[in-house]
C-alpha cells in the first residue's frame, strides 16, 4: 500500500475567484434558458390561450430540450389536466404552470441550509463511492468535493480504486496534492476492493470525516460491472458498517440523451442513491436534469457549472427552476 499525504496550502492554478453562487448558476444555465425560452416563445406566438396547438408545440419544445419523452408526456398530461379544470388559461400563465410542474418532478434538495457540505454526524467516516464512465468529469468532481468538504472543516481522504487506468490515479493524486488531502493508492492493476479496504482502514485509524472512493469508469459487461462494484461495497462494510453511505453517479449533462443510457446502466448495476450532473455550463441540454431526476427517482445532489472549484454546487431544485425561468414575480 502506498499513501500520499498532501498538505500544500497554495492552491496554484486552482485558486479560482469565488463568485456568487446564484450568479454562477444563472450563468451556467444561460444557454439552456435561452434555448428553452426561444422555443417556448415561438410555441405560443399569436396564441391567446393554451389550446391543443400550444400543447403540441410545448411537447416538441421539451423533447428537443433533452427533457426526455416520458417526462415530457407526463408534464403535458399534468398541464392538460390543469387547463381542463380552469375555464380559461392564457399563455402568460403557462410559464408559471410549467415551472410548478417541473419543480414537482425534480428529486433533490429543497432546503436553504447554511452549510452545504456537512456529512451526517452519526456516520463517521462518511463514505462516498463514485461511479460513472470515463470522460464525464468523475475524478474532477471527486477533487472538487474534497475541496468543498475540507473547506467546510472536515478531514477528507481519497481512495484511488480505478486501478485499471494510470491517468485516473495520476489525476486523483494531482487533486489530492492541490487540495491538500490524503490519497491512498496501490500499484496499477491491483484489486479495486483492496484499495477501498486500505482506504477505509486508514480513514478509521486517522479519524477521517469523509472518504471518497474513485472506481473504474468502464461501461463493460453489466454483470462484470455489477460484480466489481458489489465486491468493493462488501469489502467496505467489513471496515465501516453500512458503507458506502452514498453511491454517487456522475453524468455529463452536455451529452443529453446519452446520459440517460449511462444512468440506466449504472442504476441496474448498483444501488445509486445520488447524482452529480456535470458540464451544464456552455450547453443547451440542461433539460436533461429534469428527465433523469424524474425517470430514475434519484436525488440530484450536485451540479457542475464550470471549471472553477466553486462551480460545483449543491443542487437545490427551486433555485434551479428559478434560474431556468427567472425569479417568480
Amino acid at each position: 500500500m502506498y499513501s500520499v499525504l498532501c498538505t500544500k496550502k497554495d492552491m496554484g492554478i486552482f485558486s479560482f475567484f469565488s463568485t456568487d453562487k446564484k450568479e454562477t448558476l444563472d450563468k451556467g444555465l444561460a444557454k439552456t434558458k435561452e434555448n428553452v425560452f426561444s422555443k417556448l416563445s415561438r410555441a405560443v406566438m399569436g396564441k391567446s390561450k393554451v389550446d391543443d396547438d400550444v400543447l403540441d408545440n410545448l411537447e416538441e419544445v421539451l423533447i428537443t430540450s433533452d427533457v426526455g419523452v416520458e417526462t415530457t408526456l407526463k408534464i403535458i398530461e399534468r398541464i392538460e389536466n390543469r387547463v381542463s379544470h380552469d375555464k380559461y388559461v392564457n399563455t402568460e400563465e403557462l410559464t408559471n404552470i410549467l415551472r410548478e410542474e417541473i419543480t414537482s418532478l425534480l428529486v433533490g434538495n429543497d432546503s436553504d441550509e447554511s452549510s452545504d457540505f456537512d456529512p451526517p454526524k452519526d456516520k463517521k467516516p462518511y463514505v462516498i463511492m463514485v461511479v460513472g464512465v470515463n470522460g464525464v468529469g468523475k475524478t474532477t468532481t471527486i477533487g472538487k468535493l474534497a475541496y468543498h468538504f475540507k473547506k467546510a472543516g472536515h478531514k477528507v481522504m481519497l481512495g484511488a480504486a480505478d486501478t485499471f487506468r494510470a491517468a485516473a490515479v495520476e489525476q486523483l493524486m494531482a487533486w489530492g496534492e492541490r487540495v491538500g488531502v490524503t490519497v491512498i493508492k496501490q500499484k496499477m492493476g491491483s484489486d479495486p476492493a483492496s484499495v477501498a479496504f486500505d482506504t477505509l482502514s486508514s480513514a478509521v485509524a486517522n479519524d477521517v470525516d469523509v472518504v471518497i472512493i474513485d472506481t473504474a469508469g468502464r461501461l463493460h459487461n453489466k454483470v462484470n460491472l455489477m460484480n466489481e462494484l458489489t465486491k468493493i461495497k462488501n469489502v467496505m462494510k467489513k471496515v465501516v458498517p453500512n458503507a458506502p453511505h452514498e453511491v454517487l453517479l456522475v453524468l455529463d449533462g452536455s451529452t443529453g440523451q446519452n446520459a440517460f443510457e449511462q444512468a440506466k446502466q449504472f442504476t441496474a448495476a448498483t444501488e445509486v442513491n445520488a447524482l452529480a450532473i456535470t458540464k451544464l455550463d456552455g450547453t443547451a441540454k440542461g433539460g436533461v436534469v429534469i428527465g433523469i431526476s424524474d425517470q430514475f427517482h434519484i436525488p440530484v445532489k450536485y451540479i457542475g457549472l464550470g471549471e472553477g472549484l466553486e462551480d460545483l454546487q449543491i443542487f437545490r431544485k427551486r433555485e434551479f427552476v428559478d434560474s431556468l425561468f427567472g425569479e417568480k414575480g
